[in-house]
């Protein structure tokens, strides 16, 4: 893949994840955190996919105002199952009530992603889907998870990163879903003269 970039990217993500996504196909990046105002608002009237997009939105912008030039990259990432809006968990009861929902589904994985370019301020907004279906977990499978911390900071409180062998993808992008869907942002770059 063509990573070369004439214009500096910042991903607007604290994400170990995304970072580690970006690191690994060869971009250059540096870091800057959005404000925690644009990371929240849940909208009842939203879908999943729209959620997403005014998320990553929201904190493609928030980071743009404090950039003089170059290519801000905001993304959000969330899990569906039987149309709840799965999150980060707030803390291990949570995560465990997430994984006992996902377990034997089929579910989708949704990121939103905005590049938005500076000081021209030129955006694009964009969804990525991913289907998949998680194994029928047992409850010790779930609870010898739960012990190793592994679930804090992931949208479902699960990992594909993991690679545990719990999640088969059915239909979309694997990176997308760990956080950050690659041949989506290499296209959007594209259509920014990357």
């Amino acid at each position: 893949m063509e990573t070369r970039s004439s214009f500096q990217l910042i991903l607007a993500s604290g994400s170990p994840q995304r970072r580690q996504l970006l690191t690994e196909a060869g971009y250059q990046f540096v870091v800057v955190h959005p404000s925690e105002t644009a990371e929240c608002g849940i909208c009842s009237r939203e879908s999943p996919p729209e959620m997403v997009a005014r998320l990553a939105y929201q904190k493609a912008k928030d980071v743009a105002v404090r950039t003089p030039q170059g290519i801000v990259i905001g993304c959000d990432t969330v899990a569906e199952c039987r149309g709840q809006i799965l999150g980060k968990p707030r803390n291990q009861q949570h995560a465990c009530q997430m994984l006992q929902l996902l377990r034997g589904q089929e579910h989708f994985v949704h990121s939103g992603l905005c590049t938005w370019q500076r000081p021209v301020d030129k955006s694009l907004t964009q969804v990525a889907t991913t289907r998949l279906r998680m194994k029928p977990l047992s409850d010790a499978q779930i609870t010898d998870y739960l012990g190793s911390g592994a679930w804090q900071e992931k949208a479902g409180a699960f990992g594909l990163q993991d690679r545990l062998g719990w999640l088969e993808i059915l239909e979309g992008s694997d990176s997308n879903v760990v956080g950050l869907p690659l041949d989506l942002l290499q296209a959007m770059l594209a259509t920014l003269g990357e």
